[in-house]
């Protein structure tokens, strides 16, 4: 027997679905334009989802299952990285909502007007199996790779997600993403989440801090924020009251328990960061301000062997090796110590580059800040470098600070300070990124 998931799982059609920059839109309206917009979409196998609108996003997500399209998720949408995806798919094109692809490829523009004679009285199901999206990592640790997702896992991960989340007493709250929908955190905590947990989606990805404050506050209530600590910590330089959320959800990057403390003052709601990563979707959260201990979500479970940490459960596609260095408590509570790839062996110590970076953006004036471990120099030995934006802080006075904070054996040389990170939407540093900073600080 075939396993079928709806669509959404809103009580009733005439539900608020989402806000748009025109109107509230109900379920059956949104049922309404994804069944039009299937209907024009091209006869290809892939698509690139560019929408920015996050609204026209989710129309775009669903009339392509509907078609039994594929979604691909590309971590930017600059030339170099949809080029190189786009290399290994022959039956592709993409759709956007404005800005049409930064390469030559077939597109096609979601239409302006797609409003339907008929609102929709039907809701679509997908079988389980159904291939979806293609997620693709963010890049941080080498080149973009795919991983597919079907419909049922989904699905299955979004509701456990939300489970844990508490989201479930928060029915028709407002969800508000500074995320991008194309990410697998971003569809999975903002569309899917959405869907899956009868909840009000927001067409906006507000960036700057003062749109972030303005969008929340216009925003119906209860109100769920989606984000993350780059994006946390930029609206929480902004002076003032903040509006009240209901829950503040955060994820790419551990958070800091100071930052975590001050934003559920400033916000007066709770938060809750989730681990995850694009093979498993989301795997644990935990309150930071209660507990650095991780939980797993409903249905997920970790195990260890000789090669690692591997995860498993009903929301993962299949189990998958987790690549973070991790202190397993039991099956389903573990302490994160930062990425494999993030590890630093120095005289004989060991640390992680998170580890470091943790203490780094703890000092007070620094407003962010990345360590570096640089290639081996001429004499076979390896020196951490560290990039800091502190305006009103000196190199000497960070590295005063470090002393009192890490092992002398991990204290950068030199500390470059500059004006700003080449973050991404995410607020991740690609290997790339990483590399052409020391390089251009190099020379």
């Amino acid at each position: 027997m075939t396993i079928v998931y709806p669509l959404t799982r809103h009580a009733r059609l005439d539900d608020i679905f989402a806000i748009t920059a025109k109107r509230p839109v109900t379920v059956a309206s949104f049922l309404a334009d994804v069944a039009n917009l299937a209907a024009t979409l091209p006869h290809h196998r892939y698509l690139f989802n560019l929408c920015d609108d996050r609204y026209r996003f989710t129309v775009a997500f669903a009339a392509a299952l509907v078609r039994q399209q594929i979604s691909l998720m590309p971590p930017s949408n600059t030339a170099g990285v949809l080029s190189g995806i786009a290399a290994g798919y022959d039956d592709l094109y993409a759709i956007h909502d404005g800005t049409p692809p930064a390469i030559q490829m077939p597109a096609f523009a979601y239409p302006d007007h797609n409003a339907s004679v008929q609102p929709a009285t039907t809701m679509p199901s997908f079988p389980d199996a159904q291939p979806a999206v293609t997620l693709f990592t963010s890049g941080s640790t080498g080149q973009p790779a795919p991983h597919l997702k079907s419909w049922g896992s989904l699905v299955r991960s979004s509701i456990a997600a939300g489970n844990s989340l508490g989201v479930d007493r928060l029915r028709g709250a407002t969800v508000i993403g500074t995320v991008p929908q194309q990410h697998s955190y971003g569809i999975e905590s903002t569309v899917m989440l959405a869907l899956q947990h009868g909840l009000v989606l927001h067409h906006a990805r507000p960036f700057y801090p003062s749109d972030v404050i303005a969008c929340v506050e216009a925003a119906p209530a209860p109100r769920i924020i989606i984000t993350t600590p780059v994006h946390l910590r930029a609206v929480l330089t902004e002076s003032g009251q903040m509006p009240n959320a209901d829950l503040i959800v955060s994820a790419t990057a551990p958070l800091s328990p100071q930052l975590a403390i001050e934003a559920e003052k400033r916000f007066n709601a709770p938060l809750l960061e989730i681990y995850g990563c694009s093979e498993a979707g989301a795997v644990a959260v935990r309150r930071t301000v209660e507990n650095d201990e991780w939980c797993c979500i409903e249905g997920a479970a970790l195990r260890q062997d000789g090669e690692g940490t591997w995860a498993a459960g009903a929301a993962v596609e299949r189990e998958v090796m987790l690549n973070d260095v991790i202190e397993l408590h039991s099956a389903s509570r573990f302490h994160l110590h930062g990425r494999l790839a993030d590890l630093v062996n120095i005289a004989g110590k060991r640390t992680s580059l998170a580890h470091l970076n943790y203490h780094l953006n703890s000092i007070e004036g620094v407003r962010d800040g990345v360590f570096v471990m640089p290639d081996e120099n001429d004499s076979g030995t390896t020196r951490l470098m560290a990039f800091v934006v502190a305006p009103d802080l000196t190199a000497d006075t960070i590295l005063a600070a470090l002393r009192a904070r890490i092992d002398p054996a991990f204290l950068p040389r030199p500390i470059r300070m500059i004006d700003a990170l080449p973050r991404n939407v995410l607020g991740k540093l690609s290997r790339e990124a990483v590399d052409q900073l020391a390089d251009r600080k190099a020379v």
